[in-house]
């Protein structure tokens, strides 16, 4: 358990907060590439707890300013793209993506009024079909070059959701490999065929076993947590017997990501990113090391649970997640549904807005989760410090960060350390991308890279 002091410290994320300040050392996505296209690519943001407005101007350039205009305050989300920016509806004021002020229409002629204005304004960047944005001071970090980022447009398919509450419980589902067992267990096995897009209703690498059964008649694993250059390796082993053990490879990526096994050939790199305190989105992409995405089927998928423009599930605290006793006890442990992000808004939101951490108790399962928050309070104090924390990266140590390798696949009950690098070597080699072999995975195994 720890005190509300330490809990404020480690979920609170505003500009004054020492974890908002830790934060904004960070790119942090901000909205989907999608949500700017159409004819009118403007979009209301709130992130870390400011209030912000998204655009595209005439010229292609993305800027995120101030919402509301420093002349008399009014919401510039309504304001019309012209004349090389974001002008306000309310007086005409108009203004750049560097939030310079351009015009004053209404001034006297000659007034130099404009010149010394300037709104606040971040860089934003696209990359994996995200908007990424930097609410920091000074230079921002470089972007490691892990696969998501990496990988071809077609082989990455990006998406996100929103969860009614704090970042950090959010982020820790992902982080927490014994739930699965329970909240994601299904009763009946679907045909690997057509699972598609669905996580944990393939099979595991290596084996025809149903990734569902696995999970369902082996629910007591043993959980390896390492620190690595990047965050913590979170391998789980679910022996099956003496000779066979279900590997289950997962990482948490500094700060608020995690990446994560969706299928033989996909993965998902996942960011928690606050609203604010008490609201958070989901950012995924999902990067594929076989044929390129079938995006119009996973977003359409997706948007069988997820409303435009928030992106709000639509199964929530409001129908009570669509529960089923029925389905409870027939078809799925929650009685939720097959899809495991309900699963997941499900467990985060009924620990409320802001989890209660005073009262946990946290067990040998938990080992993860009280890994990372130590390192988070250590990088919260650094930046407090007046030091750069763990993953701000420069130029050449983000080409050191790669993969992270990670893997789901039956493997041997002895030599299981060994399997999950081969895994991930064997799908790469095979990737029609050049998908390289973590450095990591080169040191510990260079008998596995040899050949390249």
């Amino acid at each position: 358990m720890m005190s509300q002091q330490q809990n404020d410290l480690i979920t609170r994320t505003g500009p004054a907060d020492p974890a908002g300040k830790l934060m904004r050392m960070y790119w942090q996505p901000a909205a989907l590439v999608d949500e700017l296209e159409g004819d009118r690519p403007i979009r209301p943001v709130k992130l870390l707890g400011e209030s912000l407005v998204l655009f595209r101007d005439e010229n292609g350039r993305y800027g995120l300013i101030e919402r509301h205009c420093p002349h008399r305050g009014a919401d510039l989300a309504f304001g019309r793209l012209e004349d090389g920016g974001l002008r306000c509806s309310f007086h005409g004021w108009l203004f750049d993506v560097e939030g310079q002020c351009l015009e004053t229409p209404a001034e006297p002629a000659g007034s130099s009024l404009c010149k010394n204005v300037k709104q606040r304004a971040y860089p934003v960047v696209a990359k994996g079909g995200i908007l990424w944005a930097y609410l920091g001071d000074g230079e921002p970090p470089a972007f490691p070059e892990i696969d998501c980022f990496i990988a071809p447009e077609a082989y990455t398919f990006a998406f996100k959701g929103l969860i009614g509450c704090n970042w950090l419980q959010a982020l820790e589902v992902g982080i927490d490999p014994a739930h699965a067992s329970f909240l994601h267990r299904f009763f009946e096995d679907e045909d690997p065929a057509a699972s598609y897009g669905k996580q944990f209703r393939g099979a595991s690498a290596n084996s025809e076993i149903p990734i569902t059964k696995v999970l369902r008649e082996y629910d007591n694993p043993i959980i390896n947590v390492e620190q690595t250059e990047y965050g913590l390796r979170l391998v789980a082993l679910r022996e099956i017997d003496s000779e066979r053990t279900h590997v289950r490879v997962t990482n948490q990526l500094f700060p608020h990501a995690f990446v994560i096994p969706m299928s033989n050939d996909m993965t998902i790199t996942q960011w928690h990113v606050p609203v604010d305190d008490e609201n958070c989105y989901w950012y995924a992409i999902f990067t594929s090391y076989g044929a390129p995405v079938d995006k119009k089927k996973m977003r359409d998928q997706r948007l069988e649970l997820y409303e435009l423009p928030d992106y709000r599930s639509r199964k929530n605290k409001s129908n009570d997640y669509g529960f089923d006793p029925h389905e409870q006890a027939t078809a799925t442990y929650t009685g939720m549904g097959t899809d495991i992000n309900v699963h997941d808004q499900w467990a985060v939101e009924s620990m409320g807005p802001i989890q209660d951490r005073t009262r946990e108790h946290l067990g040998q399962s938990d080992k993860a989760i009280i890994q990372y928050r130590r390192l988070l309070r250590q990088e919260i104090e650094k930046v407090a410090g007046g030091a750069k924390p763990f993953m701000f990266l420069d130029e050449a140590n983000a080409r050191s960060i790669q993969g992270p390798a990670t893997m789901d696949g039956l493997g041997p009950t002895r030599g299981w350390e060994m399997f999950w690098m081969e895994v991930d070597v064997k799908r790469r080699r095979g990737a029609p991308w050049a998908a390289p072999v973590p450095a990591e995975i080169a040191r510990k195994a260079p008998h596995l890279t040899a050949a390249e």
